[in-house]
């Protein structure tokens, strides 16, 4: 609050006391209240002041006189255009119309949003005779890895399914070893009953004889039986066994192989898989055209360029190259129209900066000089040979 305060307080003042009167930052002023005019150093510094106002107005004037100069040549420009019998008009719209479709033909493509990169083009383009057969192998080769994982596969699940029967045939083998043990010693157990009850009982066992030895022999004929079928299916499980290790290392050799040539294809294509490779072959190939329609409508473009400047020549117009990049004011006159209105203000603008550097920047300092002089005679002299020095040296 307090700095809004002294603020308020200061441009109270500021109306009131002619101390705290705000400068206009547009209006030259010349005060020479402080100057020491028999001061010889402060005398020249002014003067000299005074000529580099004047030196700087003059380089002004010259920046601005060639934009004025270029503004009013494209204005006389354009009359000379309105003034054109209308099948010259026609002829100049030709070409315009020409120029325009080609530039949106052009910009279309450098807009279009999957455009492939300078650098994959150029990759493209140095195997592009190879890339039709890349692809093909690519193919092959990912159709042959899938075909191998698969027999693997096949062969991995077989190779499981023998060592599991081979697993169940030893138990089946450990299994008829025991109960070739246990049978025997149940008929040894049998028979030694049999004598206990013949010969310490005294009763008739024959037919326990032959009943114990009849079922021992048939038991043990199908414990036998068993085992040796077994033993005899465990070696062409074996056997099995070796046979699909032997296919698991041929098809794994050739799985390396392939998977190497992939990893390799992938590597000099620059891809991931065929259908990638397929599909950059595919965006090449229509780039390849794209591009040479575009560099064929570069070549039509410069010369419909040429032809229209050629006319613009042949009809006197001053500056025909700047039309080269006014096309839509060709043809459209709304578009000639609103372009004119633009230079008919910014010459009017121009002119006001060189009114103002010429009569009010340097004629404000000439007269200050010149006024300088009367005013002290005794330094006219000296003025004007300061004047004189200055316009020798920028001369």
């Amino acid at each position: 609050m307090g700095l809004i305060k002294k603020f308020i307080n200061w441009r109270k003042r500021s109306k009131e006391d002619p101390i705290y009167e705000i400068e206009d930052w547009n209006e030259i002023v010349y005060d020479r209240d402080d100057l020491q005019i028999k001061d010889k150093g402060q005398r020249q510094e002014y003067v000299k002041g005074c000529l580099e106002q004047i030196a700087e107005a003059e380089k002004e004037l010259e920046n601005l006189q060639f934009e004025y100069n270029m503004v009013t040549s494209y204005l006389k420009d354009m009359e000379e255009i309105d003034a054109l019998p209308p099948e010259e008009k026609e002829l100049l719209k030709e070409h315009a119309r020409r120029i325009d479709d080609l530039e949106h033909q052009q910009s279309g493509y450098l807009e279009r949003k999957n455009r492939m990169s300078d650098a994959r083009f150029r990759q493209m383009e140095r195997m592009e005779e190879e890339l039709q057969e890349g692809c093909r192998k690519l193919e092959e080769a990912e159709k042959y890895q899938e075909l191998v994982k698969r027999d693997l596969k096949r062969l991995d699940g077989e190779k499981q399914a023998y060592l599991f029967r081979k697993s169940e045939l030893r138990h089946t083998i450990d299994n008829t070893r025991s109960l070739s043990v246990v049978c025997t010693a149940a008929v040894v157990l049998c028979i030694l009953l049999l004598l206990f009850l013949q010969f310490g009982m005294e009763m008739d066992t024959q037919i326990g004889y032959l009943a114990t030895v009849a079922l021992g022999a048939v038991a043990i004929t199908a414990i036998f039986v068993r085992h040796n079928g077994a033993v005899e299916e465990i070696i062409r499980v074996e056997s099995g066994i070796c046979k699909i290790i032997r296919l698991q290392n041929t098809v794994k050799i050739r799985y390396i192989n392939n998977t190497n040539l992939l990893e390799y294809l992938y590597m000099k294509y620059n891809v991931s898989s065929a259908g990638e490779l397929l599909k950059g072959w595919r965006q090449y190939l229509e780039e390849k055209e794209e591009r040479k329609s575009y560099m064929q409508a570069e070549r039509e473009l410069d010369e419909s360029q040429k032809d229209l400047i050629h006319e613009l020549r042949r009809f006197q117009i001053r500056d025909p190259m700047i039309w080269l990049h006014q096309i839509p004011a060709l043809l459209d006159r709304k578009e000639m129209v609103e372009i004119r209105h633009g230079l008919i203000i910014r010459r009017q603008s121009l002119r006001r900066r060189m009114d103002y550097n010429k009569e009010v920047i340097a004629g404000k300092a000439q007269a200050e000089i010149k006024d300088l002089a009367e005013k002290y005679p005794e330094y006219a002299k000296e003025i004007l040979g300061i004047v004189g020095q200055y316009e020798q040296e920028f001369s």
